[in-house]
């Protein structure tokens, strides 16, 4: 929600800076910039909520909300460099695609899990949120 704000704060400060009205406005590079950044972080946020939710609740919730935090301090990153060259927001945006895919996977870990209780009645859960306790850290090797 913090984050939105923040972004949602930056998309109106430069709208403020630009003449015209709308979001029609040409020749405005840092408008454009700030306007894009803030679409890209809002339409990759349902996916993250669905993959942070999952993985918290089917695998293990300390690596999950790890991982959430790390994701939004990520999100920051990249909204950052994109307000200055579009390469400066690359290293953000691949480091989120890795959180992403770190919690999908504790998400398929967890119901790959149920199904085996559910049919073999073997339990794996420790197993998994050892292993997902381990490898969170490793998230922070960008």
């Amino acid at each position: 929600v913090f984050l939105t704000a923040f972004f949602a704060s930056k998309v109106e400060h430069e709208s403020k800076h630009c003449n015209g009205k709308g979001f029609q406005r040409p020749g405005s590079s840092s408008f454009d910039r700030v306007y894009t950044a803030n679409q890209n972080c809002g339409h990759a946020y349902p996916t993250f909520l669905a993959v942070l939710w999952c993985a918290g609740l089917l695998c293990s919730q300390a690596p999950a909300a790890f991982a959430g935090l790390m994701y939004l301090f990520v999100r920051q990153k990249y909204f950052v460099g994109y307000l200055g060259e579009r390469t400066q927001s690359t290293p953000g945006y691949l480091f989120g695609k890795r959180i992403i895919l770190f919690l999908f996977l504790m998400s398929v870990a967890g119901i790959l899990n149920y199904y085996l209780v559910f049919f073999f009645g073997s339990d794996f859960e420790m197993y998994i949120k050892t292993m997902t306790s381990a490898i969170s850290p490793l998230l922070l090797i960008p």
